[in-house]
């Protein structure tokens, strides 16, 4: 259903006074490609700062895109403009990651609701607000939410309201950025349940992106690993969780709590050392090389390439068969 190559976006650099000059770039997204099948749910996991927020809002064209394609269903959706953008990005719809802010305070939820469906003609006159009461009844909303406005709601549902306001244009894909991170966890459980019950209704698609690795674990059939501006590690999500081969998805699994205090105490952490580089100057060859505790001569010089390891298994890493068979030595 997507495909994304190549997808990089920098925002510009400037310095002066009275003529601005680019003096460099932020490379927030440097050369990411994904795959989406149709009914799937992909997960992209990364910390703060990587730039998985950036890639889901270069895949609705919510920021300008540097270079690199984005293709959906057949519609190269990074060479359109105007009214064949809005056309086609009706089938591709967002949910954003903080409920208070992405809600128009002076506009009730009803109305909210409605505007996808009138600004792409899917229904006219009385047929607009029936819609709007049976999208309220999808995401568990009473129908009189309609006529209140999104201060009068807690932040759960205000995060359905974003749900319903997505399916407004009645999308094939989902892009959530964050969607129960600024949620309390036993309302994360409920908004993630929701989603998982649209999904399974409606036939929908989702790149869930996401900072938590047991909410995406939960959700999603493969999980992309981000690290500063690019895909470290690919792979089913089962696969990815008992057998992460990149040495930073295995720092990430292991500051991953487990409810089991004795094998807590037990196992063996990661712990990466040093900062995230700046991605307006990354290091040189595999930028994961200054934190990682593997590292050798080679990393320095050349970038590594995110190739398959194992069927369905891709890694950027120049020695992840080296390191899976020390694992398994070790165990």
């Amino acid at each position: 259903m997507l495909t994304v190559r190549d997808l990089r976006v920098h925002f510009p650099i400037y310095e002066g006074v009275i003529f601005d000059r680019q003096v460099g770039a932020v490379r927030a997204v440097d050369g990411v490609d994904l795959d989406i099948a149709d009914g799937q749910t992909l997960g992209l996991v990364g910390e703060s700062g990587c730039g998985k927020s950036t890639v889901g809002k270069a895949i609705v064209r919510l920021v300008p895109i540097t270079t690199g394609t984005v293709v959906f269903d057949d519609i190269e959706l990074s060479k359109l403009e105007g009214a064949e953008l809005r056309k086609a990005r009706r089938h591709v719809q967002m949910i954003f990651q903080d409920p208070y802010s992405s809600l128009n305070p002076r506009q009730n939820v009803g109305s909210t609701i409605a505007e996808p469906i009138k600004t792409h003609s899917l229904r006219q006159g009385a047929a607009v607000g029936q819609r709007v009461l049976e999208l309220l009844d999808a995401v568990g909303l009473p129908r009189g939410a309609a006529h209140r406005y999104p201060h009068e709601f807690s932040g759960g549902q205000r995060q359905r309201i974003g749900i319903a306001r997505a399916l407004a244009a009645e999308p094939s894909l989902i892009v959530a950025d964050e969607p129960v991170s600024a949620l309390d966890v036993s309302i994360q459980a409920q908004v993630i349940n929701l989603m998982e019950e649209l999904q399974q209704n409606l036939g929908l698609t989702y790149l869930m992106i996401s900072h938590d690795l047991a909410v995406v674990h939960h959700i999603a059939d493969a999980v992309a690993v981000m690290y500063l501006g690019g895909i470290v590690e690919l792979a089913p999500a089962d696969r990815l969780y008992t057998e992460p081969l990149h040495p930073y998805t295995l720092a990430l699994m292991s500051a991953v709590p487990v409810p089991d205090p004795v094998v807590e105490d037990r196992r063996q952490r990661t712990v990466l050392q040093g900062d995230l580089p700046s991605p307006a100057n990354p290091p040189s060859g595999c930028r994961f090389r200054t934190r990682c505790p593997f590292v050798q001569a080679r990393c320095a010089e050349e970038q590594p390439v995110l190739r398959e390891v194992r069927p369905g298994h891709k890694v950027a890493c120049h020695f992840a068969e080296e390191l899976a068979e020390q694992r398994v030595s070790v165990r």
